[in-house]
């Protein structure tokens, strides 16, 4: 699955605006970038399949990341 560029809920509550994929220079290893709305100088980057990954809490299972708007 890849990222799309769009409005995201971390499971957290925060939302992000994810603006595309960015590679590693040495291992070329896709990171995730994207900044929290609030906030334009919140500047994140993850790796791809940590922004996709399921996470577990109390029992429940749910994205990291929740696509909340396409842009």
């Amino acid at each position: 699955m890849t990222v799309k560029k769009g409005i995201y809920r971390h499971f957290k509550g925060h939302e992000y605006r994810v603006f595309g994929i960015a590679k590693h220079s040495e291992t070329l290893e896709e990171y995730v970038v994207y900044i929290n709305v609030k906030d334009d100088n919140d500047i994140w980057i993850r790796p791809e399949s940590m922004f996709l990954e399921l996470v577990t809490r109390e029992g429940k299972t749910f994205p990291r990341f929740e696509l909340i708007e396409e842009l």
